[in-house]
This record gives structure tokens, sequence and C-alpha cells, in this order.
């Protein structure tokens, strides 16, 4: 019996683009996207630990105001930004296409959505709770900067918001950092060792303006959800587990500041 093709196999070899186009298309994914995002937050990560006092005494604001007292200006700004960052996972889809593949391939489609949820609610669960306690733990210790996810106007936009934010963070994490850098690096010749820590430090690195707790903790998340996508060989339940972290970070922050004595805030 033939052995089913894993997620980074080529199911039609024969449209597959040289090595070195895929080096450089890789190389220029990233660097429209998270690639970018992680030299940005290594430059703010440096600022803050030259910054007079300790990190926790610094914050990290997430989804932020983009036009303060001007609520359909800031929801016309919030609405583009989220789109403008899933141009990356566009064009991921079109060098799939290219090769006669496509996002399903990845196993981001919508023929396993029960499972698909099930399972990412499953990975959020254990994910969420443990990754509070950390944060809590490493900002104590003056590893972290306190991480404000939230400080959106009270309008009636806000939530949703929040949750779409949630959602194309999600996406484009997931399939950019998990599904194609993965595809593309087996691709390439890496080991399955050396791909899991390229995804692992990515994922870590563009986190790191929250950080050494926000680098470190999020570099063990892309050692987890890298295994889990080579056992499954679909970045749906990733993307679902994701959003939930996304959501319960955003919603419940929003919901809880100022309300709870556990939870720092600014």
């Amino acid at each position: 019996m033939q052995a089913e093709a894993g997620p980074g196999a080529d199911s039609h070899p024969e449209l597959r683009p040289s090595r070195t186009t895929l080096r450089d298309e890789t190389l220029l994914v990233l660097a429209l996207s998270l690639g970018a995002s992680g030299v940005s937050a290594l430059i703010s990560f440096v600022g803050s630990v030259t910054e007079p006092g300790g990190l926790k005494d610094q914050a990290a604001t997430l989804n932020a105001s983009a036009a303060p007292g001007r609520p359909w200006l800031d929801l016309a700004w919030q609405l583009f930004g989220i789109t403008t960052a899933l141009v990356p996972v566009a064009l991921v889809a079109h060098f799939l296409l290219r090769e006669g593949a496509g996002l399903r391939t990845l196993g981001f489609d919508r023929t396993r959505p029960w499972s698909d949820l099930g399972r990412g609610a499953a990975v959020a669960a254990v994910i969420g709770s443990s990754g509070i306690a950390f944060y809590l733990a490493v900002r104590g210790l003056g590893f972290n900067l306190t991480v404000v996810p939230e400080a959106l106007p009270e309008v009636w936009w806000k939530y949703p918001v929040l949750i779409l934010s949630a959602l194309q963070n999600s996406i484009l994490e997931e399939v950019v950092v998990v599904g194609y850098l993965l595809r593309r690096l087996d691709q390439l010749g890496w080991s399955p060792g050396a791909s899991l820590a390229g995804s692992a430090v990515l994922r870590g690195s563009y986190h790191l303006y929250q950080g050494i707790g926000g680098f470190i903790g999020n570099m063990v998340m892309g050692v987890v959800f890298v295994y889990l996508y080579r056992r499954w060989g679909r970045v749906g339940p990733l993307v679902a587990a994701h959003t939930l972290l996304d959501v319960g970070a955003f919603v419940g922050y929003a919901l809880l500041a100022g309300k709870v004595d556990w939870l720092p805030t600014a």
C-alpha cells in the first residue's frame, strides 16, 4: 500500500519552480509579512531594553485606535489594516496555485470544519491556560512588557473589529509560518528538525516586542504547532486554535481590564 503524502509533498512535481525561485519567493513573502515584523519587533525590543526603567513598567499595545475621537475614520483604518495584512496570504495562494496546488494542500479549506474547530478548541484550552500563567510569571520577573491587547474606544464596532483582528492574525501566521514555510523548507531540502526550529524561531521573533517572555512563549507555541501540523497535515485546527486564543485575549482584556486584580494594565 502506498503511503499517504505529507503536508509538504508535491502533487505536481513537474510544475514546481527551481530551488532558486522557491528560495527567493519565500524570502519575498517573509519580507512582506512576518519576517519584516520580526525585524521591527527586534528594533522595538532594543528600544524597550535601553529605555529607563524596567520592562514591566512599559506597555505593548496590540489593537489601538488609529484615529482617536473620529470613530468612523478609525473603523476605516482598522478594516484597512486587517485587510491589507492578509495580502501575503493571497500571495501564498497564488504561488501554490502556480504549482497546481492551492491553500487546500496546506489544509486551509472548509472540508473539515467541525474537526478543525474541535481540535483547535482543545489546543487553545491547553495553551491558553498555561500561556496566561507564563505571561504573569515572566512579567513579574521583569522579563516582559505589560501587554495591552486592546485600547479601542467604546464604540459599536469595537468587539467585531477585535474578533476580525484575531482571525486575521491567525490566518496570516498559521498559513505563512507553518503551512507555507514548512512546505517550502521541505522542498528546499531542510531536515524536519531544522524546519521546526526555523518556524518556531520566526514565530518568537515577531513577538519580541513584548519582551523575552513573548519570544520564548511564542517559540514554544511554534514548536507545538509545527508538531501538530506534521501530525494532522492541516493548518485549519491551528487557525481555529490561534483565533480562539486571540479572541480570548482581546475580548477578555476589554471585559476584565481594571475589574480584576490579577490582570496587569498599563
